[in-house]
């Protein structure tokens, strides 16, 4: 059976295709065939994937991924949060009409596709309950945020007409991501503590007592997989799902990362606050309830400190 993962060029997506090879099965059907759909190749080397480049605004590329034995569509590529607020017509393109594009062409094939769709926390603004859950009404205070809220409301609607079989992750702010900064907001969260363990300077753009919602990738990817694999009728009629994180000041995660590499690592951290990303990374929420979640059998990272030593890890492989 063949998937469709959109964004399997990028970090995450190409970590959910290994892992879903690796896993080897859906639904009781063996993984025969994955299709990347982004505007580069996977990186991922192995014979069952294939990569259609292309843009995923354009629903005649969107059509080319399809195949008669499509089971399930992994719907990860985005626009990130700063890009999606200096370029709206562009991030509408791709955060909503693209999404839209994809559950239209699942819904024609009348087949009950699955549809996994990578939310966000930024779906929700400041001045919320605290703890949220998934009972608390989004309100985006940023275009990337609302794009992703209309999305949401759609994969939920699609999946209570029986045209998908959807389940909505929101995703934490995920550290540490491998790699260069990105446009996203959330970027300075893995820059001060991966560019200091590379003998890098990094910048703090923000208050460091200012707490943000995080999980590490590895938590991530298997949560994504173990949401695809999930039964629709376990979970609720909203198919919406906050994924388990933690909830730490940024100060703490640079102490976490002193106690790991030491002073002479934290000494690289320059603090230098941007009111832009401010203004973004504050209408964010910093405290989610993982009940429902963990209920659900999705795992949810304890310490800080692992985060920090299994980057450590990965940055030792990388060079060896």
């Amino acid at each position: 059976m063949h998937i469709i993962i959109t964004g399997a060029a990028g970090f995450l997506g190409a970590r959910l295709a290994m892992k879903l090879l690796e896993q080897g099965e859906l639904a009781g059907q063996p993984i025969s065939h994955i299709t990347s759909l982004d505007l580069a190749p996977c990186p991922v080397e192995d014979a069952r994937i294939d990569s259609i480049v292309g843009d995923i605004s354009d629903p005649a590329v969107i059509e080319r991924a399809f195949r008669d034995d499509t089971i399930a569509v992994c719907h990860l590529a985005a626009i990130v949060s700063s890009h999606a607020e200096a370029e709206f017509d562009q991030g509408m393109q791709v955060n909503f009409d693209a999404t839209r594009s994809l559950l239209e062409a699942c819904r024609h094939r009348g087949s009950h596709i699955r549809f996994l769709f990578s939310s966000s926390l930024a779906v929700f603004g400041p001045g919320m309950p605290s703890p949220l859950t998934e009972q608390t009404a989004p309100q985006p205070l940023s275009s990337y945020g609302t794009q992703k809220a209309m999305s949401e409301l759609l994969v939920n609607d699609y999946s209570r007409r029986g045209f998908i079989d959807g389940r909505v992750c929101r995703l934490p702010t995920i550290v540490v991501r491998p790699g260069r900064p990105n446009r996203a907001a959330s970027s300075f969260a893995s820059s001060i503590i991966r560019e200091p363990l590379g003998g890098e300077e990094a910048v703090c753009p923000i208050d460091p007592d200012f707490a943000i919602w995080i999980c590490s990738p590895e938590t991530i990817i298997n949560n994504l997989a173990h949401a695809l694999s999930l039964e629709g009728e376990r979970m609720e009629a909203c198919r919406t799902i906050n994924l388990p994180g933690m909830s730490i000041r940024v100060t703490e995660m640079i102490e976490s990362l002193e106690r790991v590499a030491g002073p002479e690592t934290t000494s690289l951290i320059r603090y230098e606050r941007d009111a832009q990303i401010e203004a973004i990374v504050y209408s964010w929420a910093p405290l989610f309830d993982n009940q429902y979640a963990l209920s659900l059998g999705f795992g949810v990272d304890e310490q800080f400190d692992d985060i920090v030593r299994a980057h450590q890890h990965y940055m030792s492989r990388q060079q060896g």
